[in-house]
């Protein structure tokens, strides 16, 4: 049987005060951290609290004051590496701030995402750091409401048409088409792409494609694009069948790329858009017997730590994962103190390491591996 203290309910703002001699209302803006209390009065509120081992109701104090010291940030995959390195950004930052913060996974889906908006709203956040699953007007109802409701947004590897909110991302369309130019210096001409839009069979033509592109999310859709120009701009023709159209695993991209070197002329590159698309490739390339680079030259996105120690390491797009986290996070906490300037894109720049998964295309002449410079920002050190 529990006796004594341990027995009883959290103690209440009104036995802080009497243990401490002070008033009701005086402990309660102590404790809430708010209004006016002399230097005196709150040291023996403190001291009542400690004794007593109160603990602040944080809901109750953001009732009371209208703020709650604790954003929400929504991501897309808590798994994927990138979420992973951002939120590090975003976190290190809020605290440093006095925030909390409650983080939410939506497996990239829109009914998840409206149901996590909906739990934060709840918990009446002060701010809310969203990569959102919308791909267009339609599509932010949910995000209207927190917005409507006086609560900041900051989209994260977004920008959905329709809000004036401020958007962080990368250069996503410039660093794909840089990384296919590179391949295509080596004398690359049939690229794959791993991920592309989802489409069905009747969609494998240009038009069919830049229709599914459409209804892609905004990072995805730059980064095809971006693809998309290099090969167009150096007059390589556009082969749909080589953009895989999966859903969005390590063993669909696996089978994606088998699908891709099965083909009648495979390609002897791939672009993989994301480190699960890359997992994938490896796991294919492992199935099929193929080497890199000697078989197929690999650039991937999300320079994760594992690039580097495979043999040969792979060379891939470097994102700036903490810089964006804390980027968000900065734009959202001046959102919270007042500032209310239109919203705006910042665009913070990825770079290409160059390693060992790349070579030239042994199909190539020495004309086609001249025709296009390599563009790398950085080898490996």
């Amino acid at each position: 049987m529990i006796t004594g203290r341990a027995a009883k309910s959290q103690p209440t703002i009104s036995e802080v005060a009497l243990a401490a001699g002070v008033g009701r209302a005086t402990a309660a803006r102590t404790l809430g951290n708010y209004g006016s209390v002399s230097s005196d009065a709150r040291a023996k509120v403190l001291a009542a609290a400690e004794a007593l081992g109160y603990r602040t109701n944080a809901l109750a104090r953001s009732i009371s004051t209208g703020v709650s010291k604790t954003v929400g940030v929504i991501v897309g995959d808590i798994g994927n590496p990138y979420f992973s390195g951002v939120l590090r950004g975003i976190t290190d930052t809020i605290k440093a701030r006095g925030y909390d913060s409650i983080i939410l996974s939506t497996d990239e889906n829109l009914h998840n995402e409206i149901d996590a908006t909906s739990v934060l709203s709840d918990k009446q956040v002060d701010g809310v750091i969203l990569a959102s699953a919308a791909i267009g007007a339609a599509d932010i109802r949910h995000i209207d409401s927190l917005i409507r409701r006086r609560t900041p947004v900051v989209l994260l590897d977004r920008v959905v048409p329709g809000l004036d909110v401020d958007s962080i991302v990368i250069n996503n369309r410039a660093i794909a088409k840089k990384a296919v130019q590179n391949l295509l210096a080596l004398g690359h001409r049939r690229i794959g792409y791993i991920w592309g839009p989802t489409r069905s069979p009747s969609d494998n033509s240009r038009e069919g494609l830049d229709e599914s592109i459409a209804r892609t999310l905004w990072s995805d859709r730059e980064r095809i694009k971006g693809y998309l120009e290099a090969l167009d701009e150096n007059g390589v023709g556009v082969d749909p069948l080589l953009i895989s159209s999966t859903e969005k695993t390590e063993t669909m991209a696996a089978h994606a790329f088998e699908l891709l070197m099965a083909l009648p002329e495979p390609p002897t590159a791939i672009l993989a858009a994301e480190s699960p698309a890359m997992i994938g490739v490896l796991h294919g390339i492992r199935r099929t017997g193929l080497t890199y680079p000697a078989g197929i030259s690999l650039i991937g996105f999300d320079d994760t730590s594992w690039s580097e120690v495979l043999e040969p390491p792979l060379t891939m797009v470097r994102q700036p994962l903490l810089a964006l986290g804390n980027t968000a996070a900065e734009r959202l906490m001046l959102r919270i103190g007042g500032f209310d300037g239109p919203g705006q894109i910042h665009t913070l720049p990825a770079e290409i390491i160059s390693r060992g998964s790349i070579t030239h295309c042994p199909e190539a002449t020495p004309t086609e591996r001249s025709e296009v410079k390599p563009r790398f920002e950085q080898q490996s050190q």
